[in-house]
């Protein structure tokens, strides 16, 4: 297997057309998105740093123990229980052939359209005392109060672990199986051959194997899991982003909260360095001999039955159960298909996310042809610094944004003032660009990465001959490498639409007055224990991330079935 790096020697690059320093304007490009992802991060470090050590004092004393040790609890059960489903389902419907697989292989994905707060809202009413599973177990039992019988109580905890986990789990899904896939099916055909049990071939073979794509996944699935605030504030889980949140606003200690998300970068930075680990023992290309088989090994009987069960359940339990409650609750208020505010929302949230997914793919391929191009180590670096974005929480990043784009508006503002004597007001802290920002800066990660694995399947050769037929580096990239790359821009720009069209924790913070998203919306019915209001808006939200999910899961599947 051939090493997956651009050319890096002076003779590659001049073999390829270029000069030496060629790589200056891709620089500039890229240090100006360090900057960008930089700033917020700066303006975190200064302000939690003008505090008073008092609040330092307070912080450790009080809220920081029980919070961070909260959080540990439930990035170790979101570890175990996305790790464990998304394996188990990954290695059924690539190595297997069962009734229903082609059907579950694209199913498997659909959670990832339920945001993890609507999520718990959901699984909060299906469960309740009045819920149809109470009322079932009430009509059971012959009992009618609930001291009576024994309920676990969704709203703790291990009520968060399971419920976010089975909206994340799609995350280690889709890289696992794109192991198991192009990999798997040959070493398991080997252990098989050699006498090698079904048990024994994916507990010593098929999970080494993707160890390094189980922890890609796990790292993707906790940093939603910490970022989240709508889903642990509603359960009662007081995390550190839920003691940010709440020191900001319910306590009005500006300095306090940004002390606490500095707590949460030391976490989150530990992850993002498991991540890049795991990423750094996948270098190789794929051969034709390596390109995705799907399972061979026909399964009958029980084996069948239970595997087709064990690819049912995440479904039915991530995605049907939403489903099927947000579909009651809304039918319920089909009125307010005529409100203008639902509709005014839907429309900021398509925007949003198209504008942020747009930016972010543009920025992001730029910077990965520029590495292509110049082969520039220094380049590389700096894109990579720029895709730290995703490491830091929704809410912190809300607050690192707030301040200079605060700063900025006052500035022009007074500057305007003094100079025209007109009121410029709140240009950007008061206007969508800041929710923009914040997307582009968070998701620059998700953008990136697929636009460099996309660039990484195309051979270095491709760029050397269209240069040798007389094509200019812009030519090449318009005729040649923008057609190939097709499937994955698209996968990145789906990536980032459906994220940012779920995002609450930064939008809830940087919205401007009277500016709701449907994330927003929902959270402010919620709010005031009206969930049924908010219900039409949280089934539009899932509506629309259904179909980009879809396309995703198959936009991934071809781009590597041509690998």
């Amino acid at each position: 297997m051939s090493a997956l790096h651009p050319p890096r020697s002076l003779a590659a690059r001049l073999s390829a057309g270029l000069r030496p320093g060629a790589d200056g304007g891709y620089l500039i490009g890229a240090y100006c998105l360090v900057a960008l992802v930089a700033m917020p991060c700066a303006a975190l470090f200064w302000l939690a740093l003008s505090g008073s050590s008092a609040n330092w004092s307070h912080l450790w004393a009080t809220i920081l123990p029980e919070a961070s040790l909260v959080t540990a609890e439930l990035m170790v059960g979101v570890a175990v229980l996305t790790g464990t489903i998304g394996v188990v389902t990954a290695w059924l419907v690539a190595s297997f052939d069962f009734p229903g697989r082609r059907f579950f292989s694209w199913a498997l994905v659909l959670p990832l359209a339920v945001p993890t707060y609507i999520a718990a809202y959901c699984f909060v009413e299906f469960l309740h005392f009045a819920g149809p599973v109470q009322s079932a177990l009430r009509a059971i039992l012959g009992v009618r109060t609930s001291r009576e019988y024994w309920f676990p109580d969704v709203r703790s905890l291990w009520g968060a672990v399971v419920i976010l986990s089975l909206v994340l789990y799609p995350y280690v899904y889709l890289t696992t199986r794109m192991v198991f896939l192009m990999q798997g099916r040959k070493a398991a055909d080997v252990a098989r051959t050699l006498g090698a049990s079904r048990a024994a071939v994916f507990a010593e073979v098929l999970l080494p194997l993707a160890r390094p794509a189980i922890a890609v996944g796990v790292t993707l699935a906790l940093m939603e899991s910490v970022n989240d605030i709508g889903a642990v504030e509603f359960l009662g889980v007081r995390t550190l982003t839920f003691a940010v949140y709440s020191t900001w606003l319910n306590r009005n200690d500006l300095y306090g909260a940004t002390q606490i998300a500095l707590a949460m970068l030391v976490v989150i930075v530990a992850l993002v360095t498991v991540e890049r680990m795991a990423r750094r023992r996948q270098r190789y290309t794929l051969g034709r001999a390596d390109r995705p088989q799907p399972g061979s090994e026909r399964l009958a009987g029980m084996p069948a039955g239970l595997a087709a069960l064990a690819c049912a359940l995440p479904i039915l339990l991530g995605f049907a159960i939403p489903l099927i409650v947000l579909a009651d609750d809304a039918l319920r208020r089909l009125d307010q298909l005529f409100e203008p505010a639902l509709w005014r929302a839907l429309t900021h949230t398509v925007a949003i996310a198209s504008l942020t997914g747009g930016a972010t793919v543009l920025a992001g391929f730029l910077m990965a042809y520029g590495v292509r191009l110049t082969g520039s180590r220094r380049l590389l670096l700096a894109t990579r610094l720029a895709a730290l974005g995703y490491a830091v929480p929704g809410t912190v990043l809300a607050i690192g944004i707030l301040i200079p784009l605060a700063g900025l508006d006052n500035y022009v503002d007074a500057q305007m003032r003094a100079g025209f004597g007109v009121s410029t007001g709140l240009i950007l802290s008061g206007s969508g660009v800041a929710i923009v920002y914040a997307g582009l800066v968070r998701f620059m990660a998700m953008g990136h990465g697929a636009l460099e694995s996309g660039f990484t399947k195309l051979s270095p050769h491709l760029d050397m001959a269209s240069r040798t037929l007389g094509r200019t580096p812009g030519g090449t990239l318009a005729e040649v490498l923008f057609p190939l790359m097709r499937p994955a821009l698209l996968t990145a720009f789906l990536l980032v639409f459906v994220e940012a069209s779920k995002e609450l924790s930064a939008t809830i913070l940087l919205r401007p007055f009277d500016f709701e998203t449907l994330a927003t919306f929902v959270y402010a019915q919620t709010s005031r224990a009206a969930f049924e209001d908010g219900a039409v808006a949280a089934l539009m939200i899932v509506l629309v991330g259904i179909l980009p999910v879809v396309i995703l899961n198959r936009s991934i599947l071809s781009e590597t079935a041509r690998s």
